[in-house]
């Protein structure tokens, strides 16, 4: 359970690390726009190639976090065996959509890879590529969570209340 706890702490740290370098490179660019007139030409492709790696990186750890929206007023009153079996269907819908993530942004990397953007000289692909890498964690923790509904490290359900972590927290500020 170390190396998986690594893994997505690493994740967290490349999230970490696209944000810091993403701000940077749009406020040095908004610096040399309007004060000097000039501009990194490569500066909004990168900041958007960074932006987009940021968000995929980021649904696939809100997704194994259980962070993402849910309204689970109705589920939460359900009987724990019904909840299980609408857990597990739950699970396996993200885990058929995350594969048509995983395979659609495959055969988009494919198919753009020998594009190259005329301004950073990098493959277009990469877009896509986030979508890959994206859609692959989504669908291990899809699996996972179909057939290990409520086990350790594995929520009950996408967004059910074992899995927020700030509904714990404000129970607890109450006064």
């Amino acid at each position: 359970m170390t190396t998986l706890k690594a893994f997505w702490r690493g994740i967290e740290w490349i999230i970490a690390l696209l944000m810091l370098l993403t701000m940077v490179l749009v406020f040095v660019n908004v610096v040399l726009r309007y004060g000097f007139a000039s501009g990194l030409r490569s500066g909004i492709e990168l900041s958007r190639l960074g932006f987009v790696w940021i968000v995929m990186l980021g649904a696939s750890l809100c997704l194994k976090e259980g962070e993402h929206l849910a309204v689970s007023e109705l589920f939460d009153r359900l009987p724990r065996g019904l909840r299980s079996i609408i857990g597990r269907l739950a699970w396996l819908a993200i885990l058929v959509a995350s594969l048509m993530l995983l395979v659609g942004c495959w055969r988009q990397t494919l198919a753009n890879w020998h594009n190259i953007s005329p301004l950073t000289g990098l493959p277009t692909a990469l877009f896509y590529l986030a979508g890959v890498v994206s859609g692959a964690l989504m669908s291990v923790t899809a699996a996972l969570g179909a057939v290990l509904p409520g086990g350790p490290g594995a929520p009950e359900a996408p967004g059910g209340p074992e899995t927020s972590h700030h509904a714990d927290t404000a129970e607890e500020t109450r006064p």
